[in-house]
């Protein structure tokens, strides 16, 4: 009976310490200054424990793991770097790794305007991340690395002046500000992308025209440069189809400027002269490529035109930045004669 009794107290002693032991490896850390910790993709929960534990986050990660099976948590914990202080419960670290609580990242908000080049994009990037423009454009100029250029499928051709001219979607972007170029003009190109697929059935509508989708955005980025007003979008890329089909030069005067270190305000005769591929006063068909990054409307533009009867145009002086449309070439001077009078 003594014996007994011994060993019965001696039962409640170990269990009492062994509830003592859990309830004060469950307490909370002493209270300290904030640590930062990351949680890596496919951590297990397991691991997750362990590295609260290492970094003083919690007291025994064997009771942690404990606590996750006995309330059905660490399935839904998320990846990223975070930042807690000792002193919180078990259930504040629970709820802020199953929301992602990570520690926000300074980040870089730049605009692309529609119709910028290639060299005007390098630029404003470089201002952005306070880098020299040239490491932009140089991949610009390759593509090397990126997978979306092999997804949209850019070709690499010598006449080209930047490969991916055309492809980086005008638009406005938050990035980390430690995102290197790669990533910037990776993240560029995924936007063309994802325009591209916002477009119904626009790869269905290309094949019905005949094109390739880099004649399609050297389509648009005519469109882009020759019109402001979006209502005369599609009018002017009927207008630039018309001139191809009838093989007739395109002669169009952004060609030209796209070529010239400064843009002008009016073109010289001497300067239609410019011996390069993409002088279409010089060479019939489409240049060898986009001579910007067109927006969604000129985009889709060039992919549903307006069919008409016009093969010229000209731009009224009268501020309403619209056009003048002609039929014939007799037509185009006349119009020509009509806006030159509503500029005086």
């Amino acid at each position: 009976m003594r014996n007994s009794l011994i060993i019965l107290l001696l039962l409640i002693v170990a269990a009492g310490g062994a509830i003592w032991y859990i309830w004060n490896g469950m307490k909370p850390a002493d209270a300290g200054p904030a640590v930062t910790f990351t949680v890596e993709k496919g951590m297990g929960s397991s691991e997750i424990a362990d590295l609260l534990e290492k970094n003083g986050l919690i007291k025994n990660a064997t009771l942690f793991k404990g606590y996750l099976k006995w309330t059905s948590e660490g399935s839904k914990f998320m990846a990223g770097t975070y930042s807690a202080a000792p002193g919180v419960t078990y259930d504040t670290l629970i709820e802020r790794l199953n929301a992602g609580d990570v520690v926000k990242k300074e980040t870089v908000v730049f605009t692309i305007p529609e119709g910028y080049t290639a060299e005007q994009i390098a630029d404003r990037l470089a201002q952005s991340w306070g880098k020299d423009s040239s490491a932009f454009l140089a991949l610009v100029d390759s593509g090397q690395g990126l997978q979306e250029t092999q997804l949209l499928g850019i070709p690499q051709e010598n006449d080209l002046r930047h490969r991916l001219e055309g492809y980086l979607f005008p638009s406005t972007y938050e990035l980390v500000k430690d995102s290197t170029p790669e990533q910037v003009i990776e993240k560029m190109l995924e936007e063309t992308q994802q325009k591209l697929d916002s477009i119904p059935d626009w790869k269905n509508k290309l094949k019905e025209r005949g094109l390739t989708l880099h004649q399609l955005l050297t389509v648009a980025s005519l469109v882009e440069r020759e019109v402001v007003v979006d209502s005369e979008r599609p009018l002017v890329a009927g207008v630039i189809y018309n001139r191809l089909k009838k093989e007739q030069k395109l002669e169009i005067d952004a060609t030209v400027q796209y070529l010239l270190d400064k843009p002008k305000e009016r073109l010289l005769y001497k300067d239609l002269e410019v011996d390069s591929p993409y002088n279409t006063y010089r060479n019939a068909g489409l240049p060898p490529g986009p001579i910007c990054s067109p927006g969604l409307p000129s985009i889709e533009a060039a992919l549903e035109p307006e069919a008409s009867d016009y093969y010229f145009y000209v731009t009224k002086k009268d501020g309403s930045k619209t056009h003048l449309f002609a039929k014939t070439y007799k037509e185009h001077l006349a119009n020509i004669k009509k806006s030159e009078a509503e500029a005086k």
